[in-house]
């Protein structure tokens, strides 16, 4: 009997954490579903959206799904961390210039992927990120997933 129990409380106990580490993290449908939600905010009202983006307000803040979005300049218009810096210019952990292609993958009316490399939150080993991207008028907008 202490057998079968021990083997029942590991068993729950491996289940736990794997449900608890897989919720840890936004999943593609609901970075995908972020990045649907910023386009009718930014098509409703566009300052509001933005720094609603960059303050994590409204549920665009999500464990590690945030929005971020630049403007014709080049330069973020929404980001936690990384506003009124160079967009564009921003290139991945391993040097993949990553804030150009977003650039040229970005197309008004539709969602593209675009696959990098950068670390967790809170960590420094990069892991595969895929930032589901559009434009919206003059801001090209990402929602980005870790994808390991």
């Amino acid at each position: 009997m202490r057998g079968k129990l021990a083997a029942l409380f590991t068993i729950t106990l491996f289940a736990f954490v794997a449900v608890a580490t897989a919720a840890a993290s936004g999943s593609p449908a609901e970075a995908r579903a972020m990045l649907e939600r910023v386009v009718l905010a930014v098509k409703a009202d566009k300052a509001r959206a933005l720094v609603m983006f960059t303050k994590g307000e409204g549920g665009f803040k999500d464990r590690d799904l945030y929005p971020y979005c630049g403007g014709a300049d080049g330069n973020f218009t929404a980001h936690p961390t990384l506003l009124g810096r160079s967009f564009k210019g921003l290139r991945d952990k391993y040097g993949k210039p990553l804030g150009a292609e977003i650039y040229a993958v970005a197309q008004e009316g539709s969602i593209s992927e675009v696959s990098y490399m950068w670390p967790r939150p809170g960590e420094t080993d990069p892991v595969t990120k895929v930032a589901f991207v559009t434009r919206i008028g003059d801001q090209v907008c990402a929602v980005g997933y870790y994808k390991e």
